[in-house]
């Protein structure tokens, strides 16, 4: 197996690797490799399954697990998940514990199982995405919060809403619409003002609470596309305060949902802001959707 680990992090410590590094080791060859840039854990991951290694492990934050699954998507080489992050949606999707630690002895259950199985991932522009792509409003939060990515091993979910307040006071045009959304799932919709692609649910988790968007959204069904045509604070925080309460967003007037899409395109001529998997992309003018089917291979985990 290969390691990957992001020791820049928020939960990541050389103590903890250690710990983890020793338990994956019991009957098993565990190499181990550092990031220390964007796309590193990506070139780490394809060489690994280009040398035919089993599991590549993705040890920290949801953009380094993306960068992971890029790499080894297509190929024999299975993924599997370990939360270092300030939040780790997709392995807490998965059910494991938000601590690296713990989440360990779940993760070498599943590999001493041999449990894996295939998963479809999304894909945009090419790049694969594990479990949502955010477009517009949301993007320009994510961008946001990068700016003060040192502040994010400290401060993680207070960070959020406070890029998120400031974003919707100053930092995003909320007077017209930012994208045409056309594809899968009905009429275009020529009003966008952001636009969130899942292949899992939930989009996130505020605390420990699951923001939970669409039940539909699964890894063995097509992707779920939700499109807000409308900055009204009170539509906004209606649609988000019932998925708090779970069971998925309501249909309303000022929403836009496409379940089982295999194909989205997201244009406009004035560039607008996305992120993959939470990791800012900077701005395009065009987003070209696809669900994969069997992308990848995924350890699932086994509870203790």
């Amino acid at each position: 197996m290969l390691l990957v680990v992001n020791s820049f992090a928020s939960s990541v410590t050389a103590r903890n690797t250690v710990v983890v590094h020793r338990r994956l080791s019991r009957g098993h060859d565990v190499e181990i490799v550092e990031t220390n840039r964007r796309g590193h854990a990506t070139r780490f991951a394809h060489d690994a399954a280009r040398r035919g290694i089993d599991v590549v492990i993705g040890y920290g934050g949801d953009g380094t697990l993306n960068e992971v699954a890029t790499g080894i998507a297509g190929t024999d080489t299975a993924l599997g998940v370990l939360p270092g992050g300030s939040t780790n949606v997709f392995a807490r999707t998965l059910g494991m514990p938000n601590d690296p630690v713990e989440a360990a002895e779940f993760l070498a259950r599943g590999i001493d199982a041999a449990d894996f199985r295939p998963i479809g991932l999304g894909q945009v522009n090419g790049r694969y995405f594990c479990f949502h792509t955010g477009i517009g409003y949301d993007a320009a939060v994510v961008q946001r919060v990068e700016r003060r990515g040192a502040l994010k091993r400290w401060f993680g979910h207070p960070l959020f809403i406070s890029a998120g307040l400031s974003t919707w006071l100053t930092g995003y045009d909320r007077r017209a619409p930012h994208f045409t959304v056309r594809g899968d799932g009905g009429p275009p919709v020529t009003n966008g003002y952001f636009t969130i692609v899942l292949n899992t649910n939930p989009y996130t988790y505020l605390g420990n609470r699951p923001l939970d968007l669409s039940e539909a959204a699964t890894l063995d069904r097509g992707l779920v596309a939700i499109t807000f045509t409308t900055m009204s604070a009170r539509a906004i925080l209606s649609s988000l305060a019932g998925a708090l309460r779970g069971g998925g967003v309501k249909p309303a007037d000022h929403l836009d949902i496409r379940t089982d899409v295999a194909e989205l395109i997201v244009e406009h001529d004035t560039p607008f802001p996305y992120q993959v998997d939470g990791d800012a992309l900077g701005e395009t003018s065009r987003l070209v959707f696809a669900h994969v089917p069997d992308a990848v291979r995924l350890v699932f985990p086994t509870a203790p």
